[in-house]
């Protein structure tokens, strides 16, 4: 008997859906049977030290991402950075962090697996990008489960790069939850 696959959503973010990195998420999530959800299309406004954002688009979204065991993060590499709207939600998991009725919604994000998609001109990832990704995932107490980087120079290929996105989507397929070691973080910074 072939086990199930965790419950697995993307999360995109890039200034254009139909872009590179779209494509890439797109083969990958595909092949998964997964929704993509294209971070542009909600309204999240950035982080805020007062909190006065809570009306927006970003904690129905976390409801959705929450009941998922994997989370497929995919950005553009912009500058060595991950794209705006992947910022904005990244700084925004911090209300999960600092919100007294938000924190056991934040917790549910130890032990989940995070994987990152992602596109540039380049071979690799840069360090830098894969730092806020890395540190952020450490922080939390979720996995790293792996990255699949496309080099996109003349544009997301599919003979030549969906190699590459079904390897991936291999990867998340087989992968288990791991529940040993997993660091904790508290509402304090």
């Amino acid at each position: 008997m072939v086990p199930a696959m965790l419950s697995t959503i993307a999360l995109l973010s890039s200034s254009r859906r139909r872009g590179n990195t779209g494509s890439l998420i797109d083969r990958i999530a595909s092949e998964l049977k997964i929704e993509v959800v294209d971070l542009a299309s909600q309204r999240m406004s950035s982080y805020d030290y007062d909190h006065g954002n809570r009306d927006d688009d970003f904690e129905p979204l976390m409801r959705r991402v929450l009941a998922h065991d994997q989370i497929i993060f995919a950005s553009p590499i912009y500058w060595y950075a991950v794209s705006p709207a992947m910022k904005v939600f990244l700084d925004r998991i911090s209300d999960l962090l600092e919100l007294p009725d938000l924190l056991p919604e934040g917790r549910r994000l130890r032990g989940k697996n995070a994987y990152v998609a992602c596109t540039s001109v380049i071979d690799e990832p840069s360090a830098e990008f894969m730092g806020a990704f890395l540190e952020t995932f450490n922080y939390l107490g979720m996995y790293f489960g792996g990255v699949v980087h496309v080099n996109c120079r003349d544009g997301y290929s599919p003979t030549v790069h969906d190699s590459q996105a079904l390897a991936f989507a291999r990867l998340v397929r087989g992968a288990t939850l791991v529940q040993a070691n997993v660091p904790t973080f508290s509402a304090a910074r």
